[in-house]
Parts: structure tokens; sequence; C-alpha cells
């Protein structure tokens, strides 16, 4: 099941409201990634605290481990990782692509499927559209993504040419009808979304949008960027797609990005926005602030009594009396002597910032002020910390 309603909009941006098989979800809304069945280092409890209305599973990762035998038992993913609000499942495209290596040759990619080795204990695999839908339905994710071809930005050090580019779209194409039929076949209540391709080519992503379009899903991502290409060419495939994509359907841009990148999506028309960012980075002492970032492993901060971001109230920040908030000098000494405790609060902080960004936004959106939310966006963010 799967339900758009259309709220509000300002220019392109759009304030909107997802109705799912496991709950509503406002948006525009960022997605926590979950890749193992779930977000390193949060529990689902405090996921829910902070506002996280739908989080990511990974098809690829969970058909390896545990293995659909145990999914199966537990009747999908939202039992098994306790979480019973939305979940959204990528189809094992982005995975097979980075498992391929620079030249590609970790993968062998096939009118039928993909073919490589586990890289848990080296089995041959073929992962199939078919397969790929199966895999998603044992899990139950609200949003199913169809089996696509992720078009790499270069291969083997030259460029995705636009012929290569073509080959792949139509590819994916093929592999959306039969992701669809499947879908179908399986009698699965829950939606499939496709994915536009065509790599940094405006005129093949309106190809794709428009084949795509025909079949009448009920909902449509952006995928193939964030895969190596510089950001200016990934913001012109930004402005380009989203907006002609259908207006009464939601719209997914998949893996991106930084707070800047969500700003900028939202204003080309993008509902619904994930990325491993908020989580990776934390995990590398960079964190994320209404003025700017905070490099913490930087010598300046050994002895910085302040909390990460005086603004923000997580727990981290603003954590219940009588304890309050943990300094930026606790979180340095806790990187440098690599307790876990420090990647802990630095996800949650950056996860909180991500999501209270998009509330704020929503916010803006309700009473006609997203470009004065904008603009006040990009001014504090350049303050600095």
């Amino acid at each position: 099941m799967l339900e758009f309603q259309l709220l509000a909009t300002e220019a392109r941006a759009r304030r909107g409201r997802l109705t799912l098989n496991h709950g509503t979800v406002e948006t525009p809304v960022f997605m926590p990634v979950g890749t193992y069945g779930t977000v390193k280092g949060v529990a689902a409890r405090s996921l829910e605290d902070m506002g996280a209305q739908i989080i990511l599973g990974n098809t690829f990762h969970l058909w390896l481990r545990p293995g659909l035998d145990v999914l199966g038992q537990f009747g999908g993913l939202h039992r098994f990782e306790a979480w019973q609000r939305p979940i959204l499942t990528d189809s094992g495209g982005f995975q097979v692509w980075s498992l391929g290596g620079a030249d590609g040759r970790g993968r062998k990619i096939s009118e039928e499927g993909v073919k490589f080795a586990s890289p848990v204990n080296g089995d041959k695999l073929l992962l199939t559209p078919e397969l790929s839908v199966q895999i998603q339905t044992v899990l139950n994710s609200d949003v199913v993504m169809q089996f696509d071809e992720c078009t790499p930005y270069e291969t083997a050090g030259h460029l995705t040419t636009e012929a290569e580019a073509r080959s792949s779209m139509e590819l994916s194409g093929r592999w959306a009808r039969r992701c669809q039929e499947e879908f179908a076949r399986l009698e699965n209540p829950n939606a499939l979304f496709g994915i536009v391709q065509g790599g940094m080519f405006e005129s093949l992503r309106q190809e794709s949008l428009e084949a795509l379009v025909a079949l009448d899903l009920p909902g449509y991502a952006v995928g193939g960027v964030s895969v190596g290409e510089p950001k200016e060419e990934m913001l012109r495939i930004m402005a380009h797609t989203p907006h002609r994509l259908p207006a009464h359907k939601p719209r997914y841009l998949m893996g991106v990005g930084t707070p800047e990148d969500l700003v900028e999506g939202v204003a080309c028309g993008v509902d619904m926005f994930d990325c491993v960012m908020p989580t990776r980075n934390a995990r590398n002492g960079h964190l994320f602030t209404r003025y700017g970032d905070l490099r913490l492993r930087n010598a300046r901060y050994k002895t910085d009594e302040r909390p990460i971001d005086e603004t923000c109230r997580c727990p981290a920040c603003a954590g219940p009396a009588p304890h309050g908030s943990v300094s930026r000098a606790y979180l340095h000494h806790l990187d440098r002597c690599g307790e876990m405790l420090g990647p802990m609060l630095a996800s949650v902080h950056n996860l909180h910032y991500y999501l209270n960004l998009m509330r704020e936004v929503r916010e803006a959106l309700d009473v006609g002020g997203f470009e004065a939310f904008r603009a006040r966006f990009k001014a504090d963010r350049a303050r600095g910390v």
C-alpha cells in the first residue's frame, strides 16, 4: 500500500505525506541507513526518540547474512530488528556495482542478472531482478526498489560514454519491467519504486524517466549519483531530473548527501533522501552543526568545554538533568582512545542533526517560508564553528 498527498508547494519544493503499511511519513524526509538491519551504533528506540520516520535496509547484505530462512522466521525485517515503522530496502544493485572494483571485473552483468562472488564466503552467486524482489518480499519492505545497474561515472580510468550509459540505462529499464511482473506475481502488498538511470547525460535521464513513468509505478527514484562524479555534475542531474517525475508520486534521490545537498534537493523537488554520511562521518570524528562542520580530531578541541552544537537538543548536546551535555573535549578524548562511546554519541548527534534539519524544512514549507529558510541555512552553515 502507498498513498501520497501533496500538501504544499513552494516553487519546486514540496511538502507531502506518504502513507505506507507500517505508518505515515511526513516529507521531505531523511532516511537513516541500516545496512545489516541496524543503523550503526544506534538502537531502534533512540531512532524513534529523535524522530526517525523510516529507515533503510540492505537487500544484498541481509540476503547473505542472516539469510532468508532467519528473516522469514521473523516475518520480515521489522520484527527482526524491533523497528515497527516503515522500512525501505534497496535492490542490491548498488552493492553489486561497488563489488566490481575500479575495472568492473568483480562481477559479470548479463541480461539475466549479475554474477559475482560472495564477499562473505566466496560462493558464486547470481542476483536477478526476480530474486531481488523475492528477497525484498521476505523482508516485507514497505518500499521495494527495482533491481538496476548502477551506471558508473568512470570504469578502468575512463569516463562512461553516452553509448555505455545508454546500454546500462536500457538494461535497467528492462529489469524494471521484470521486477514489476515479479512483484505482481508474488502479490506483494507493499510499494515498488522504479529507478531513473542514464549517467550524467540529461537526454538519457529523460528517456529513462519516460519509460518508467509509462509503467505507472507507485514511486520513483533518481539513482546513479554519488558514484564518484564531481559535485557539480551531481547537482546538475539533481536540478534536471526530480521535478520532471510525476507530481502526484513520491520522488527519492538515492545516496545523497551533505546537509547542503538535502536542502538543495528539496528545492529541486525531492521528497526522500538517504545517505550513510551521518553515521560514517561520525565514526571518523566529523560532526555536523548548525554553524558548519566540526572536525573532532583537531587538537583545538582537547580542552573545549562547549557541547557539539549549543542549539542542538540531542542527548549528546542537551542530555537530561543532572548530567547535561558532554563536552567537545570529552568526545575528543573518547575518539583518541578508541572508546566505542565516542562514535555512538557522535552518530546520535549527526542523525539528530539531519532529522531536525528536515523537520525545519517541513515547518518552513508549511508556512510558505522555505526560500527564507534556505537563505538562513546557508548563512548559518557558512558562519563556522
